[in-house]
């Protein structure tokens, strides 16, 4: 199977630090054009107008957490469907299990190499297409 061009990701983080050096690495490094949204309210109200081709979203949040965002996402014709990988320092065994019967992708883990993610993630989206 052919695997579609990963171009548009929405990045959705609390933290400015983080976002800072992640959105550097997916732009300078991948190449991406990145959408970055600093709440899930807010990811929820920007997502169906930047249409990504796949959504990173960090897990613990305050106000609306990370699943919390994945459920209100799925909610919406235009996400339904978009891959999501968590971003998180929450990868126990148990919780990266827990994350995949929520459907996400797969998880990231934080701490994470700003200068590798975009490979990371370019293999995520590739295993996903050729599965």
């Amino acid at each position: 199977m052919n695997c579609p061009p990963l171009k548009r990701i929405l990045f959705v983080e609390d933290d400015p630090d983080i976002q800072t050096v992640a959105s550097l690495g997916l732009k300078a490094v991948g190449g991406f054009t990145v959408q970055i949204c600093s709440s899930g309210k807010e990811a929820v109200e920007t997502a169906p107008q930047f249409d990504p081709d796949l959504i990173l979203l960090d897990v613990m949040m305050p106000g609306m957490d990370g699943i919390s965002t994945l459920k209100a996402l799925r909610q919406l014709p235009e996400t339904s469907e978009t891959p999501i990988i968590f971003l998180t320092a929450k990868v126990q065994t148990h919780e990266v299990l827990s994350y995949k019967q929520l459907g996400v992708l797969d998880t990231i883990a934080k701490p994470f190499d700003p200068m590798t993610l975009s490979t990371i993630i370019q293999q995520m989206w590739q295993a996903y297409h050729n599965s």
